[in-house]
């Protein structure tokens, strides 16, 4: 089955709002075995949206619009949707319960705006949005069939989850399953890579894909397949595959390289500490952003100035003037520093030019050093990694967390 989805909204068209539903729905979508051929973003605009629904019908077999139902008058999409399928509106009781028994304990919100929610497509049929006040809308033709729904990201989502893919799997039975395996490997150029794979691609049955994913220095292999290879047999060609790239594997999973890191570190019960300078605070962030990184994560510090290094992490002054903030001896002392100071097991420093302006001819914008102190001694490594300020800064953060998992194994 094709499908495409069209994003309905101004906001996208003029960069307000970066439109993440697209790559979501698109992720779920192809676990079903649907596969997303094209997306479109349109304005606010009947002409616009009546183009948008002609040229995915002639394409796709299931269309998903998202945007455009709210109560406001710049909300237009239900009612193109009603005119485009020759429907009226009409009062749903079940949607109006719902509505009132979402805003029970805030009279102020169901107002005469609020009521137009509960006006639906005659014909349309109607799931239920556990979460928000506008209906998810399906209307179903014969051979195709069009899902609209809100454009809040979380309202989408469960929307998707709870309703919109149970219908679909009833509705078409045969719907497939999309199995992915993703490997990441690093320290080989892409081109290298794909000669280094060049027999192995060539030696793929029908039915399985392999995919170069680059992405801060990293790059992701993802092996697909498409429904008719056996589970057994993807699993047999993804070990080969990791067995040829052995010497440049970091992990066997596609999640982000800091819950590996957690793993790693929870399965020895130790801790981490950080001392950030050109990465700001970033590497942190990271490994912070996931639930249970309290169970190993102890602190850090942003030394971005030269007197934060030697007064908090107690880097001598003499090493600061000789060699200078981004160096092996600083890294090795500020990792040293906030492992002593946080009492933590291990430790990750950096220190670099992040740019554009700070290079020079010795030490050129994207110049980095990352240290590493471990309970077994400290060591540091000197990267380049980019011209862009955030290109190098989140290159840093992979290339810690790659020596980090390097050193913990």
């Amino acid at each position: 089955m094709r499908a495409e989805i069209i994003t309905i909204g101004d906001e996208l068209l003029i960069g307000q709002v970066v439109d993440t539903n697209s790559a979501w729905i698109s992720q779920r979508l192809n676990e079903c075995g649907i596969e997303v051929h094209q997306i479109t973003s349109v304005h606010d605009d009947r002409n616009h949206i009546v183009q948008a629904l002609n040229e995915a019908f002639t394409r796709a077999d299931l269309i998903i619009t998202t945007g455009g139902l709210g109560p406001t008058k710049d909300d237009i999409t239900k009612h193109v949707l009603c005119e485009y399928f020759r429907m009226k509106l009409v009062e749903s009781p079940q949607v109006k319960a719902h509505i009132e028994q979402l805003y029970a304990s805030r009279p102020e919100v169901l107002n005469r705006l609020t009521a137009t929610q509960w006006q639906v497509p005659q014909g349309a049929t109607i799931l239920p949005n556990r979460v928000g006040s506008a209906p998810l809308m399906v209307f179903p033709m014969r051979t195709k069939t069009l899902v609209s729904l809100p454009g809040v990201p979380y309202e989408m989502e469960i929307g998707i989850t709870e309703q919109v893919i149970p219908y679909l799997r009833q509705r078409f039975p045969s719907l497939g399953v999309v199995e992915h395996r993703t490997i990441m490997v690093s320290g080989i150029p892409e081109s290298s890579l794909a000669i280094l794979l060049s027999d192995y691609e060539a030696s793929l049955p029908k039915g399985l894909h392999l995919a170069y994913l680059p992405k801060d220095g990293t790059i992701r292999l993802r092996l697909s397949s498409y429904g008719e290879v056996p589970t057994q047999t993807l699993e047999e060609w993804i070990d080969q595959l990791q067995f040829i790239v052995h010497n440049y594997l970091i992990v066997t999973d596609d999640r982000p390289l800091e819950l590996h890191v957690a793993d790693a570190l929870n399965a020895h019960k130790a801790t981490l500490a950080t001392a950030e300078s050109c990465t700001g605070g970033k590497l942190a962030s990271l490994l912070t952003r996931h639930s249970g990184s309290s169970s190993f994560f102890r602190g850090t510090v942003v030394a971005y100035s030269n007197d934060v290094k030697r007064d908090v992490l107690g880097i001598p002054e003499y090493d600061l003037q000789r060699f200078g903030a981004v160096s092996e001896p600083v890294v090795r002392w500020m990792a040293e520093g906030v492992r002593r100071i946080t009492h933590s097991d291990y430790a990750i420093a950096t220190s670099g030019i992040a740019g554009p302006t700070g290079g020079t001819k010795e030490k050129p914008v994207g110049t980095v050093w990352i240290g590493w102190a471990t309970p077994n001694g400290t060591d540091a490594a000197c990267f380049q990694l980019g011209k862009l300020r955030d290109q190098i800064t989140d290159r840093a953060c992979q290339k810690a967390l790659i020596g980090l998992l390097e050193r913990i194994r």
